[in-house]
């Protein structure tokens, strides 16, 4: 019988899926980095979120892992070529949380639009700032959409549901014909949108594809969302452009280190932020940790 490790919380579905299948699986959560690499040879499979970090140590250490999978899109807590080296399968669900960092994605742009964060802190305050707070509508504006992979898609459907042009890049290989989005190159998008929105990896291309050359050839007073990955943005390059004004505000989920402790941007009235919260819907967690499971069920089914 496989032995699974689940160190970071799934749906308890889930969990019992894989027991019903006839994997013997191990919750042990919130395991300290020396934890993991002890307990770590025990078992055939790990099932992770974004909390564990499965480094190569811990795969050299875990003698007997098959298969390593995440409750979620991002791999980048994981050494894929590590796992590699070992014949170690990697999985992801990267269906199930899409819709729920897509809708994290347009609040976070109404918010931007509106000043929601500051008009709420200023109201706690006692203040009544009308005048200041003029905000501006979404409809009729350019959102550009840096990768169109699932969650892009879902936030540009929501987009036009704002009435919202929509211009992307790149154009994936394989797409049905589509008249509502505008496919165009990196220096079109980004010269033509009223907003940039990232739904990228974070690989060696896609680090910091937006730097101070990509601020530079954007409109005057541009927002940024990026619930994608922290490393996609030069953080730098971006508090620049937001303290010159090129870029009129942003809204970050994600950040190059986390938590984002001593992070200037933070510092900044024009950026608004959450904690990396993109996939944390109930909704969304719940399909990923029975995707997940499902799939790992099925990876040893198939070797048996």
């Amino acid at each position: 019988m496989a032995k699974i490790l689940v160190s970071d919380p799934i749906a308890k579905e889930g969990v019992e899926i894989l027991r019903k299948g006839g994997l013997e699986v191990e919750e042990r959560l919130e395991l300290k980095p020396e934890e993991l690499l002890q307990c770590v040879p025990l078992y055939d499979g790990m099932i992770v979120r974004g909390a564990t970090k499965v480094t190569k140590e811990v795969i050299q250490a875990g003698k007997k892992l098959k298969v390593i999978a995440r409750a979620g899109v991002g791999l980048d807590n994981i050494d894929q070529e590590a796992a590699k080296k070992r014949k170690i399968r990697v999985l992801n669900t990267p269906e199930a949380t899409s819709i729920s960092v897509a809708e994290l994605t347009l609040g976070h742009l109404l918010a931007l639009f509106r000043a929601i964060p500051y008009g709420t802190a200023s109201l706690k305050e006692g203040k009544w700032e009308k005048k200041r707070l003029m905000g501006r509508e979404v409809a009729g504006k350019s959102l550009g959409i840096i990768g169109v992979g699932r969650i892009g898609r879902e936030v540009a459907k929501r987009a036009l549901a704002l009435e919202m042009k929509i211009l992307a890049y790149p154009k994936p290989k394989k797409i049905k014909k589509d008249s509502e989005i505008e496919f165009l190159p990196l220096k079109e998008v980004l010269r033509r949108s009223d907003v940039i929105s990232l739904h990228l990896p974070l690989t060696p291309e896609t680090h910091h594809i937006l730097s101070r050359e990509e601020f530079q050839q954007m409109k005057e007073g541009v927002f940024v969302v990026n619930c994608a990955r922290g490393g996609v943005v030069d953080e730098e390059a971006l508090y620049e452009a937001l303290q010159s004004g090129k870029v009129a505000g942003a809204a970050l989920d994600v950040f190059e280190k986390e938590p984002p402790k001593g992070n200037k941007l933070l510092s900044l009235e024009s950026v608004i932020g959450t904690p990396h919260i993109g996939a944390a819907t109930e909704e969304g967690q719940y399909r990923a940790g029975i995707e997940v499971a499902k799939k790992v069920l099925e990876f040893f089914k198939n070797r048996i």
